[in-house]
Formats: structure tokens, sequence, C-alpha cells
């Protein structure tokens, strides 16, 4: 099966390389936080009849590591806008192409790439506590195969040394990909407010919104319905709400350390407060 995905997936990509010009683009994005509920959301918003995903996977990272393809390539990932348009007859609304990246929130050409390319554009941002994030990443991350470090506490403290340097790298080398940067960056990732203080003149706060995934997964019909208004679509019934990609962490925390990482977040979990509209559910 592997042996035929690749060249059926080579074959699908040059149709929609050659066929860009007839091709949606993305008028929403979710840009993360990685396992933030991504998938789960792009899951559920993927069943709304005018909510259109990529014809051939959730995320197609071309403005973090592959804006060297070309706008073309990236065009042709989405669908025709022919159908599209007989979407929006049927249902008496516009049909709107999204695509989910979590890796666009922290890469630091991301936002201006997509503001660039994509005008109007508007952006989903999914946020969880932050010490549980890292740790979620850190087990992803070494099931993976991209960390090596089998101790969570051992990975943390590498990190410092190990994203030195490298926001002025990849500035300086814009098609540069950076191993620790997109898979090693525990805490760095979690840090939201700096990542959305990066967002906000680009876009404006009226175009970005920023979800608690706590309350996604506890009461996800209003956190849909909120997604469904701020996207100005109908709301056409609700989909089947599934977490995805969830994955046991290999063990606990020490107390010591989830109280230091608790204090290092304390600044930026508070920051957030004026994109949730009060506190973080975590720190309630």
């Amino acid at each position: 099966m592997k042996a035929l995905k690749a060249p059926v997936l080579s074959l699908s990509r040059n149709t929609g390389r050659f066929t860009s010009g007839a091709r949606m683009v993305p008028s929403f994005l979710i840009v993360g936080a990685q396992r933030c509920g991504t998938t789960s959301l792009y899951r559920a918003l993927e069943h709304h009849p005018l909510l259109l995903k990529p014809v051939l996977h959730k995320g197609v990272h071309y403005f973090d590591v592959g804006y060297e393809r070309g706008m073309s390539w990236y065009q042709g990932h989405f669908p025709l806008r022919a159908g599209a348009a007989l979407l929006g007859r049927r249902h008496a609304a516009r049909a709107l192409a999204f695509e989910s990246s979590p890796y666009y929130l922290f890469h630091p050409l991301a936002g201006e790439r997509i503001a660039a390319d994509l005008p109007g554009v508007k952006l989903i941002v999914l946020v969880r506590d932050p010490v549980e994030r890292a740790c979620s990443a850190h087990a992803h991350e070494l099931a993976r195969g991209f960390e090596t470090e089998s101790h969570f506490e051992r990975a943390v403290e590498l990190e410092e040394r190990r994203l030195a340097g490298v926001e002025e790298l990849l500035r300086n080398e814009p098609f540069a990909v950076h191993h620790a940067h997109r898979h090693q960056a525990y805490l760095a990732r979690g840090r939201y407010a700096d990542q959305l203080d990066r967002l906000e003149p680009l876009f404006g706060r009226q175009r970005i919104l920023v979800l608690d995934s706590h309350l996604f997964f506890s009461r996800p019909r209003a956190v849909y319905d909120r997604v469904l208004d701020f996207l100005e679509v109908p709301r056409l019934g609700y989909p089947e709400f599934e977490r995805h990609n969830g994955r046991a962490l290999p063990r606990r925390v020490s107390p010591d350390l989830a109280r230091a990482l608790r204090e290092h977040f304390a600044p930026y979990d508070a920051r957030l407060a004026r994109w949730l509209g009060g506190e973080p559910s975590w720190r309630q």
C-alpha cells in the first residue's frame, strides 16, 4: 500500500498544480498550537458542507516548510472553484476552503507569508495548559522518532541550547528547515501570547479567533457554533465530536518540575486573557 501511495500523491499534486488557477485558496487556517486539539477541530469542521478541506491531507505546511514550492503548488491542494460554487448555490452561502498546519503559529516567517499571500484570511488558534502541551508534545515527538531524549525533564533542559539562534537563522535562510525548532520546542511553543503578539499587527484582532481547547472538548457544540459565527457560515447541524491524535504520557512529571513550569508560564498565561475574554481554564 505504501509503495502505491507515493506515486498517487505525486500524480494528484501535479494535477493540482496544472489546474491551480481554477482552484480555491483558503479563507481560513487553523494555525496551531501543536497538541492543542487542532486535528479534532479540523475533523469536526470538515463535515460542514460549506467548509472544504484540502484534497490530499490535513496540513499542507506551505507557509512554514514548503514556501519555496510557490503559490501554484499550494493552491493545487484545494478544491475546484466550480464545485464550491455549486455547493454555495445549494446552501445559499459561500463555501470556504481551509487547512490546518499547527507549525504556522510558531514559525517566525509564516505569519508574514500568510498575510502577504492570503489577504483577508482568518486564523483560528487553539491553546491548552502549556505544561500539559509540553508533556504531550514530548511524548508525540518521541513516538515519531523526532526526539531521542526519552526523559521529558532532560529534553526541557536541552531546549534553550537546541533553539539558540534559530529564529535569526530562519530569517536569514528563509527556506531552511530546523529540526529542533519544529520538533523539540516544548516550552517555547507554549508561550502562546508571544506568538499571538507577532500575528496581531499582521491580521488584526478581528481576524484571529483564539479558543481554549479544554472548553472545546468539554462543550464542543458551543465552541463549534462560535467558530461558525466567526467564519460567517450558517449552522447546518452538528458533527460527531471526537478526540483525535491523543497520546498517553510515558510517565507523570515530577511535582517540582510541574510547579516550576507553571511559574514559568504564568506571565504568558496572564496575557492570554485579552484573547480568550477571561482567564484560561487551566488557571481558574
